[in-house]
């Protein structure tokens, strides 16, 4: 009797009624529902720019400025923390603890698309520095003059008696030829001081390490556009030239030839503040040594949305007492940190130290490469927290304008500048995203561009994995996390497993494709 016993398994009565294709077809039909997929690099809501972190000469300035010209408040923040270092770049340096010192100079860029006024920005933020530099001018002027007429006569002395000294015989020899030495000497005695020179734009690395040789070791080159970069990766020279920007942040000794002669940095300043189009981050991970020789993870990132078509068009204006106050004390912070040749050396109160040493700890484990969410950017956050110290100095000394070396940096500062760094951080993984530094992220584009090519409606994991190559993906396995992310961001949807019908292998897992990808011609 069980013998003649029709088979009653759930298995076959599933398969009687055709659960799997209905399954599928319904999954089919949803296809009308998929919602816009999100681009690839894009993360979480990036986080808006805190101004409110600085004192408020420069946060109300920041955002009377970005109001006015209705742009993101991230790039007027960004250029007025270029300028900030600026001021004090080579002038300060903060002392972490015990050896560990950072000095105060940075090296920001800001993203934006053309049409931006990222012009008009860098005008508005930068205006006190070119004021500045023309009343320091102003004043070393005259001495200028002075010092370059006794040269000049100086100059003359010392070849009248090198005449005499080569013509003299005898016993008068010796006497000649010790007043030409001294002449020559007060010669090289006489120090004609230069034009003071704070800025540069669109700079060689040459022309930029004399330039800062001859002031005193501090320049800073801050610009509306990115060419920068394409000077550096050899556009004129045809070999890549870091080392000033290497060992400008980091403020190595820089060697220097000019004018015949070399000259040693003791204690290279540099700073960067840069405005460019958003295709020039992705553009300079691929520039020779940019990233190997760790020129990248030197740069605090500003990705923000565009506001292009959602403009005010009649915002006001920047008030006046808030351009005055800002220009004022910005002025005040650069002429009177100038002449500053040994920098002023800042340290942080108890509070702030066990701030910042609480901000490490939280940091060390996102370092992790095989758990930490920055472990593919290791090279930028292994250089996060003495920025994040960094910018704690430029808050403080903007905070103490006349006498930040007085007074030790304190916890809220400490805490304010973490809040920022927060800020950078984010903005840093979604910026070495659009570089192509994340290897799933990449493993997900090129799965993306296959579905581009071949346009299927859905597609097996075994199809996927014989379709790509093996030097990307080596073993089924490698598929899991991209096609993950590929979900996650919306372009396809993973289907139910069909009910088994037997014995044997378990078909392959199948995704449907997001429709605008299956009607790409």
């Amino acid at each position: 009797m069980t013998a003649n016993r029709p088979d009653i398994s759930a298995d076959s009565i599933l398969n009687q009624v055709s659960a799997g294709q209905v399954l599928t077809d319904l999954h089919t039909q949803d296809r009308h529902n998929w919602e816009t997929p999100a681009p690839f690099g894009q993360r979480s809501e990036l986080p808006p720019f805190p101004a409110h972190v600085f004192p408020t000469w420069v946060a109300e300035h920041m955002s009377a400025v970005a109001e006015e010209t209705q742009t993101p408040l991230d790039l007027a923040g960004c250029v007025g923390m270029a300028a900030l270092s600026t001021a004090a770049g080579g002038r300060a340096v903060v002392n972490v603890r015990g050896s560990w010192v950072e000095p105060v100079n940075l090296f920001v860029m800001v993203a934006m698309p053309p049409g931006s006024r990222k012009s008009a920005v860098f005008r508005d933020m930068t205006a006190p520095l070119r004021h500045a530099e023309k009343t320091l001018t102003d004043s070393v002027t005259p001495r200028i003059v002075e010092a370059e007429v006794a040269r000049r006569l100086a100059l003359e002395v010392a070849e009248k008696a090198a005449r005499s000294a080569t013509t003299a015989r005898g016993e008068a020899a010796p006497e000649a030829v010790a007043e030409a030495q001294s002449a020559a000497l007060a010669v090289e005695g006489i120090h004609v001081p230069v034009k003071p020179r704070l800025v540069a734009d669109d700079i060689t690395p040459e022309a930029a390490a004399s330039l800062l040789a001859e002031q005193g070791g501090r320049l800073a080159v801050l610009s509306a556009e990115g060419g920068i970069f394409a000077t550096l990766a050899g556009r004129y020279s045809g070999t890549p030239n870091l080392d000033l920007f290497l060992k400008g942040h980091a403020g190595d000794t820089l060697i220097v030839d000019r004018r015949g002669r070399t000259e040693h940095v003791e204690h290279a300043a540099l700073t960067l503040g840069l405005a460019v189009q958003p295709e020039i981050i992705a553009d300079i991970a691929s520039m020779p040594g940019f990233r190997g020789k760790g020129l990248l993870g030197r740069i605090l990132y500003s990705l923000p949305k565009s506001n292009v078509g959602y403009r005010r068009i009649d915002p006001p204006p920047v008030p006046p007492h808030v351009t005055e106050r800002y220009e004022t004390n910005l002025q005040k912070l650069v002429i009177g940190m100038y002449d500053w040749d040994d920098p002023a050396r800042i340290v942080l109160s108890p509070e702030a130290a066990e701030v910042f040493a609480n901000h490490r700890r939280r940091t060390e484990p996102r370092l992790r490469p095989d758990s930490g969410d920055l472990g593919h950017i290791a090279d930028w956050a292994g250089k996060f927290d003495g920025a994040v110290a960094r910018m704690a100095g430029l808050i403080h000394l903007a905070t103490h304008i006349d006498d930040g070396w007085r007074h030790p940096i304190s916890a809220d500062t400490m805490n304010a500048a973490a809040t920022l760094g927060e800020y950078f951080t984010a903005h840093a993984l979604a910026a070495f995203d659009a570089m192509g530094a994340d290897p799933e992220l990449e493993g997900a584009r090129a799965v993306h561009a296959w579905l581009q090519r071949t346009r299927p409606e859905r597609f097996t994991v075994r199809e996927a994995f014989t379709a790509l190559p093996r030097s990307r993906f080596r073993k089924v396995a490698d598929l899991v996390t991209p096609l993950d992310v590929l979900e996650q961001l919306g372009w396809i949807h993973r289907e139910p497993e069909p009910p088994r019908t037997g014995p044997g292998r378990r078909p392959s897992p199948a995704y449907a494709v997001h429709p605008s990808l299956c009607t790409q011609r």
